[in-house]
């Protein structure tokens, strides 16, 4: 992940963790509702091109869905690996904030600093955390497609 990246997974944190558990649930409870389709309809031939079973569409699609929360996962868990460099307390404090979803404007506020002290700090953030992942050879497959630092 390159320095932006993880500045927007930083921001997108709060969501991706609800979206996550969301999906999860979602899924779970989904695999339990499909079901074959039976009757004098299942031995009919199928018209030729695109495959018309809804069945098969929704498998599809919930394939897709998995994946897209696959990568989910991955920056979450790329996240959670790197808190462990940020050591300054202004900086964990902002950390905190973001990862709980609050704004820049609402941190600057909350911790009575400007916006762009603010920013330069969560700059700071991303530069350690760009510089651990860098340096540790975390392990993972986002880690190993996508060089940090």
């Amino acid at each position: 992940m390159n320095k932006k990246q993880i500045a927007n997974a930083l921001r997108d944190y709060s969501w991706m963790i609800n979206e996550i558990k969301r999906q999860r649930k979602m899924l779970e409870d989904a695999a339990d509702g499909i079901t074959a389709q039976y009757g004098i309809e299942a031995s009919l031939p199928k018209g030729s091109g695109q495959n018309t079973d809804p069945v098969f569409r929704e498998y599809l699609r919930r394939e897709k869905k998995s994946r897209w929360v696959e990568k989910l996962e991955e920056k979450v868990l790329f996240i959670q690996e790197c808190i462990p460099s940020i050591t300054e307390e202004r900086e964990k404090a902002v950390l905190e904030c973001l990862l709980d979803g609050m704004s820049m404007i609402a941190i600057s506020r909350h911790m009575g600093l400007s916006e762009r002290h603010i920013f330069r700090i969560r700059d700071s953030i991303v530069d350690k955390m760009a510089g651990m992942a860098g340096m540790s050879g975390m392990s993972g497959k986002l880690h190993q497609n996508k060089k940090c630092g």
